[in-house]
């Protein structure tokens, strides 16, 4: 039976970075993954900039550029009749953002983790974990159990190793919108500009990708279903910049759809593991997060782990510090994230609040900084800036007031809640152990 440091369960953007972060610290680190690169998966496919410097602190930032990844350096975002256009200072943003398709970036980064010594087998599944007791010491896999000191769980939404492990969800937030996105070739503009809109009943997400193509994604309550191609036609034309932008392109592909979503955190680290990426927290899809998240949670982990990780003391100590962190580092854009996506038309005071922040370059910069998790959403969306903006929304629009005024209400009600949530020990952390034994009827126990 073969034994590493570490073993991680998934090769794409949260496990193959730490692979390799891992091994150029002299660890031992052996990444699984039942796929074979490359391969698709759901994504926004946007990176923000400061997951752009981690790819380029992890070297693979080049490989990415040359396989055609677009550099996005301006930004729109239009809401209803507010447009507000950005463009990325290089001397506030070193790196630019990236939009980059999930089969071209995860085979890259598993050929990164190759180069960086870990041992990566792709094409071989996860079957259940080994235990020596309560800890976790390694993972069954079709050919044979591998044993390790630490075992990641870097596998996505549907996490095998997060529900072998029980790792209980909280902060759930139902799913809003259901993203359907497309590729087009023949698209004339191949500006680094990511458009976010916000027409009527629909979102949007667009921007050129690598290979010469363009993705559009169109995010709604519902509709896709019935008839796929119908429906994304129209929500194109719902937005006529992007439909004019589209006009004379072809579609390459079929229409994919992400369905049966939701947001949560998870149980993020327990006796001999660790969730990173979307395994342990996924938030809504509207402002482009979860890649960049991935990648700053695998430096940090990387940089909290100790050198040797013999002592289990010493690492359960060290991912529970971990935990933590996610969980502060998570929580604020968590409830951006939210608040942006949930569907229906946007409201008055959501739309004053974007005029506003429209007609202030300081806000405008500091809404790509919060975007890009340098800057909290709270120092963007002050106390005084909702006021002044729900004074204005319910003078422009007294027709609205009973709605708006409920809007300030829940807003403020929301506050409190998250408030309180904040100051909350996350469930089964206590005192840096985890308290709930994992589900022994679905793990390979091992002594």
């Amino acid at each position: 039976m073969q034994t590493f440091d570490v073993v991680v369960v998934g090769a794409r953007c949260a496990g193959s970075p730490l692979a390799v972060m891992l091994a150029r610290r002299g660890l031992s680190v052996c990444v699984v993954d039942k796929a074979r690169f490359p391969s698709e998966t759901p994504s926004t496919h946007v990176i923000q900039p400061c997951g752009a410097a981690i790819l380029e602190r992890i070297g693979a930032l080049d490989a990415v550029l040359t396989a055609g990844a677009v550099s996005i350096d301006r930004f729109t975002l239009v809401n209803e009749d507010v447009r507000i256009d950005g463009k990325l200072d290089p001397a506030v943003f070193p790196r630019p953002g990236l939009c980059v398709r999930r089969l071209t970036l995860d085979a890259l980064l598993v050929e990164t983790a190759v180069a960086a010594g870990a041992g990566v087998r792709t094409g071989l599944k996860a079957t259940g974990l080994l235990t020596a007791g309560d800890r976790i010491v390694g993972v069954e896999t079709e050919q044979g159990p591998i044993r390790a000191r630490l075992v990641v769980g870097a596998d996505g939404r549907q996490s095998s190793v997060a529900a072998t492990v029980g790792a209980q969800e909280y902060l759930i937030t139902p799913g809003g919108r259901m993203p359907a996105w497309a590729y087009f070739e023949g698209v004339a503009e191949r500006v680094g500009r990511l458009r976010l809109g916000r027409l009527g009943e629909h979102a949007y997400l667009a921007s050129p990708t690598d290979s010469g193509l363009y993705m559009a994604c169109i995010a709604t309550g519902a509709g896709f279903r019935a008839d796929r191609d119908a429906a994304f036609s129209a929500g194109i034309a719902g937005w006529p910049e992007l439909a004019d932008l589209l006009a004379g392109a072809r579609r390459v592909g079929p229409i994919r759809v992400m369905t049966k979503w939701h947001g949560y955190f998870r149980q993020a680290a327990g006796p001999g593991w660790v969730l990173i990426g979307d395994a342990g927290h996924f938030k809504d899809f509207t402002p482009a997060q979860g890649i960049a998240d991935a990648l700053r949670q695998a430096e940090r982990l990387t940089e909290t782990l100790p050198g040797d990780l013999a002592d289990h003391q010493t690492v359960d100590a060290a991912t529970q510090r971990w935990w933590r962190w996610r969980d502060h580092d998570a929580h604020p854009m968590y409830w951006f994230a939210t608040g942006m996506g949930v569907p229906g038309p946007a409201t008055p005071l959501v739309t004053q609040v974007l005029r506003d922040i429209a007609a202030d370059s300081d806000a405008t910069l500091r809404l790509l900084q919060v975007l890009n998790h340098e800057v909290a959403p709270g120092r963007l969306l002050t106390s005084g800036r909702l006021a002044r903006a729900a004074a204005r929304a319910l003078r422009d629009r007294p027709d609205h007031l009973g709605a708006t005024s409920k809007e300030i209400a829940a807003a403020l009600r929301d506050e409190i809640r998250r408030a309180r949530w904040s100051r909350k020990t996350p469930p089964g952390m206590t005192g840096g152990r985890q308290t709930r034994r994992p589900r022994r009827a679905r793990l390979a126990a091992r002594t």
